[in-house]
């Protein structure tokens, strides 16, 4: 019989190659949380497509977003397992519940890691999504779904009834077990959405890189949301080639020029050595000094949705009433 310890230090071994951020070595205090119960998210949302929003947004957890753009929906990173590569936990769990996750028109991955293309949640989803988007070469992973599956490589488009998803350039990695680094290099990216005058910039996973934020910024000069990670942080040697912390993601929304910021990716697994609350913090710093305020950020909380462009007064109610059905 394996020892239970010798078993997880192999599952976190693993999970260091395999996931976003889990360093080699994490504090005790951190490495606690692996073995506690998810906190419950009050209140879930059942009925989430908002007949009052042209643009609104769910924050499932970690990169996981329920995008709501007029009578479009996408969804980020979906990942509603209750943990990753099956050693880490969540220390919330997701923010909407699977069976009542409407059907999305696309399901958008920025990379491979198990925190962020999850075959289990893909899996539970199956029915609701319309099209899968991946980065180049991320098919390799994706088993054969009902639903269509594409790669999307930099600065490709895809497009379908109006809505436009581009590939964007954005710095992290983009392999899945560790022994596929070396042919997996592009296999990440970030997305900026396109709908009825609307733009919404997806960052996935990335460090800080100005000369990819303004080449985004150049070709998308109006972005009302970006969506962006804040963590993980610690320890900022093993993280700062891969991931920003709140004052780059900052600077990112800045150069982005866009109207909202929602942070995302930050308390919901244990990818690093920051304690819960300590991202949000740090943001909260950062946005003081840069003089970040509400409306423009807009801090969620799991399972919390809110609407940052409303429809006009009276508009919901035009056309059949079966076009906010979902």
């Amino acid at each position: 019989m394996i020892p239970r310890a010798l078993r997880l230090a192999a599952s976190l071994s693993l999970l260091s190659a395999a996931s976003c951020a889990f360093p080699a070595t994490i504090a005790l205090p951190t490495l606690s949380a692996l073995f506690s119960t998810p906190a419950k998210v009050p209140h879930k949302i059942t009925r989430p497509f908002r007949a009052d929003a042209r643009l609104a947004v769910l924050w499932v957890g970690h990169a996981t977003v329920l995008l709501q753009m007029d009578d479009k929906l996408i969804l980020t990173d979906p990942v509603f397992t209750s943990t990753i590569g099956q050693v880490s936990r969540r220390l919330v769990e997701p923010g909407i519940d699977v069976e009542n996750v409407p059907r999305v028109d696309v399901a958008l991955i920025s990379h491979l890691h198990f925190d962020h293309l999850s075959l289990g949640s893909l899996s539970l989803l199956e029915r609701k999504i319309g099209t899968l988007i991946v980065p180049q070469k991320g098919l390799v992973y994706v088993p054969d779904y009902p639903f269509e599956s594409i790669e999307l490589p930099t600065w490709s488009t895809w497009e379908s009834g109006g809505l436009r998803v581009t590939a964007v350039p954005v710095q992290h990695s983009g392999f899945r077990y560790g022994i596929d680094r070396d042919w997996m290099d592009r296999s990440f990216t970030g997305y900026v959405i396109e709908y009825h005058g609307l733009t919404v910039y997806f960052g996935g996973d990335t460090a800080y890189n100005h000369d990819d934020v303004a080449a985004t910024a150049a070709r998308f000069p109006s972005i009302d949301l970006a969506l962006l990670p804040i963590a993980p942080i610690q320890p900022r040697a093993h993280m700062e080639d891969r991931h920003v912390d709140p004052e780059e993601a900052t600077r990112i929304f800045l150069e982005l020029k866009a109207r909202f910021f929602v942070p995302i990716h930050f308390d919901t697994f244990i990818n690093s050595d920051d304690a819960p609350g300590d991202a949000l913090a740090a943001l909260r710093t950062a946005a003081a000094a840069h003089r970040l305020a509400a409306p423009t950020l807009q801090v969620l909380t799991q399972g919390e949705q809110r609407v940052l462009v409303p429809r006009p007064a009276g508009e919901s109610r035009r056309g059949p009433e079966a076009q906010f059905q979902r």
